[in-house]
């Protein structure tokens, strides 16, 4: 039978202690969390390896290293309302959920959601499921203190904007063709600033696309 408590305390600390994370609550939820619970069951094996875990669709599991170091940015705390958006199996809402004060996850496919909420439900009770476009994110439930994007971005939506309150903090993969670059933006008087944090690279998740500009 695979040790996945040993997978998970090597997990971190050869891909995230060594790429200088080292926030306690960050190091505690993810070895705490079974993320071998929230990727497919053809995946378990590489739960714990270096890389996205595909989950079909265009759609991913960040790598460890990638997820600690967006969470790491963005220095969440336990105040903090944060939106989870492209947030899959739930794996990511179930780590924030350890470390900020409620999660609110949003994921656009319907099926995915409904696996993950019995997972979410024994991992977390802090987390509001919250199905639909993941560029709309979920207003309703705003403003948040902290945004991360579980996937790649060329642009950020208007919508996703405006539901980061003032003095707030959002995390994103920033895609150009092959190469991608973590930026973390910070709201002042409505403006978002960023600010380069590192490399890394997801598929770009709908809706996030580059609006292509027509010429007459």
């Amino acid at each position: 039978m695979t040790d996945f408590v040993t997978l998970r305390r090597m997990m971190v600390d050869t891909q995230v202690r060594p790429s200088d994370v080292t926030k306690f609550p960050i190091i505690e939820a993810m070895l705490r969390v079974p993320r071998e619970a929230f990727v497919p069951d053809e995946a378990v094996d590489a739960a714990y390896a270096g890389r996205n875990i595909d989950l079909g669709d265009g759609r991913v599991v960040l790598d460890p290293r990638t997820f600690a170091k967006m969470l790491d940015a963005l220095n969440v705390d336990g105040d903090d309302l944060v939106l989870d958006i492209g947030a899959g199996l739930g794996y990511s809402a179930a780590v924030i959920a350890r470390i900020a004060e409620a999660v609110v996850a949003v994921e656009d496919d319907a099926e995915r959601a409904d696996e993950a909420q019995p997972l979410l439900m024994e991992h977390a009770d802090n987390v509001i499921q919250h199905t639909g476009p993941l560029a709309e994110g979920a207003p309703q439930h705003g403003p948040y203190d902290a945004i991360v994007i579980e996937g790649g971005i060329e642009e950020l939506p208007e919508a996703i904007a405006g539901q980061l309150k003032d003095g707030g903090r959002i995390a994103c993969i920033f895609m150009d063709g092959a190469l991608g670059t973590v930026k973390v933006g910070w709201k002042i008087d409505g403006t978002i600033t960023w600010r380069f944090s590192f490399n890394a690279t997801a598929p770009v998740l709908p809706g996030f696309e580059k609006k292509v500009a027509f010429a007459l």
